[in-house]
């Protein structure tokens, strides 16, 4: 049964939006498609309309992502998700670097100036609070600003508690969207990946506290600790592997020192089964994303473990996660902030884990970064560095003992180069390590 509001068409709703305005679009796996489609159809009426996308994961290409909208919709990302990355790379839309707990800050102080916000929500509790469910991240920041709030109202979207909440009243229009969200189910990891992650797992202690990247070498960690005993959750993305972990107590919250006994995140990516766990459960709670990002807040939690991933290390220990050389594949993200958040932590460690080559075999530890690559974690936070060839650390190390740590979890087809342009940068600091 619908809940008692009322409801108008999505062509009716998106009349809310006005020709200059800036619009931010919910991200996650709940992205409004329905209200998208219907503001695109909109086209004709609007000019000069700016819409700021953040973290997800769509089942296409963003509507307003084409050629003929570029003087009626300027497309601006916070992350680069797949709805609008082609887009962005054909020089049509750009991203606005930030690191993602940064993102609301922009919004509050109107540097990104917010007029609308397209949601998709939970049917209201009895109190009358409908829930953004998998996305709190930049959405509550967004929904704070916004002038006007159009929501899709979707049966289908888990109520979770936190920030991530409004009350009804506060909705200008909604439309009845009864539709699934997307769903990413965690990938079985390859036995490279398993290795990655054994190798993560026997470095994780008991009672620490963990953040969780996305992506199948992290769900390989989650696949590792079945054997841990008091681990904890603070991390930005809530996804599948942690559902095992919950439901047989070995995150149980309980040494953390930020919301003891439950879990925090900002957005969940997973399947169905993750989101009717999330549903209604007061054991966890989804934050802004500039309060699951704020390295001081992480860093008050013990042993924080956080488990990242990159595309390009070079020799010295920077790490692009962002880009392959100028294409922009994503962005900052949370991995900064969780890296600095780890370094504050008592116990604390940051593991960036990667396969050591791409799926076409190129070398992803490398003399030196493409051309045009993006720095996200610089060579003066490096910690932990692993591949399915080891583990190495790079703290407290100079650049040629890294050099040589780093030769030594690369793919061995590429050691031989590696150690001549290590020698040929670093000279004999380097070949006295021999």
């Amino acid at each position: 049964m619908k809940p008692d509001l009322k409801f108008v068409s999505a062509e009716e709703a998106v009349r809310l939006i006005e020709s200059g305005d800036h619009i931010y679009v919910q991200g996650s796996t709940s992205t409004p498609e329905t209200l998208l489609d219907a503001m695109v159809a909109r086209a004709d009426e609007l000019r000069d309309v700016t819409v700021y996308s953040g973290f997800g994961i769509t089942k296409r290409p963003a509507p307003y992502c084409n050629p003929i909208y570029k003087d009626i919709f300027r497309v601006e990302s916070f992350f680069t998700n797949n709805s609008v990355r082609k887009y962005i790379n054909e020089g049509y839309g750009s991203l606005i670097p930030r690191f993602l707990g940064e993102v609301p800050e922009l919004i509050r102080d109107g540097t990104c100036r917010v007029d609308v916000v397209l949601l998709n929500c939970s049917v209201p509790n009895e109190e009358g609070l409908v829930s953004f469910g998998v996305s709190g991240d930049i959405a509550t920041s967004a929904v704070e600003c916004a002038d006007r709030i159009i929501a899709q109202i979707n049966p289908n979207m888990p109520f979770t508690y936190g920030d991530s909440t409004v009350h009804m009243s506060k909705l200008n229009a909604c439309v009845w969207v009864d539709e699934p969200l997307v769903e990413v189910p965690t990938a079985t990891p390859t036995p490279e990946e398993s290795a990655i992650g054994k190798a993560i797992a026997e470095r994780i202690p008991d009672g620490a506290t963990l953040q969780i990247g996305v992506g199948g070498i992290p769900n390989a960690v989650l696949g590792s600790l079945t054997d841990h005993k008091h681990l904890g959750l603070h991390t930005e993305a809530m996804t599948d592997g942690v559902l095992p972990l919950l439901e047989s107590g070995i995150i149980d919250n309980s040494r953390k020192k930020v919301y003891p006994g439950v879990s925090v995140a900002a957005l969940a990516i997973g399947s169905r089964e993750l989101y009717s766990h999330m549903d209604h459960n007061k054991e966890m709670i989804f934050k802004d994303v500039a309060y699951t990002n704020n390295p001081f807040i992480i860093g008050q939690n013990p042993k924080v473990m956080s488990i990242n991933s990159a595309l390009q290390i070079d020799l010295t220990g920077q790490i692009c996660a962002d880009s392959i050389g100028t294409y922009i594949f994503s962005s900052v993200g949370g991995q900064h902030d969780f890296v600095y958040g780890s370094s504050r932590s008592e116990g604390g460690r940051s593991f960036i884990a990667m396969l050591s080559t791409t799926n076409k075999g190129v070398n992803k530890i490398v003399p030196t970064l493409t051309p045009g690559a993006g720095v996200v974690t610089t060579r003066f936070q490096a910690n932990y560095i692993v591949t399915e060839y080891g583990c190495v650390d790079l703290r407290g190390k100079d650049l040629a003992q890294r050099a040589k740590l780093l030769i030594s979890v690369a793919a061995p087809q590429f050691r031989e180069e590696l150690e001549k342009a290590a020698a040929e940068r670093f000279g004999y600091s380097f070949l006295r390590l021999k």
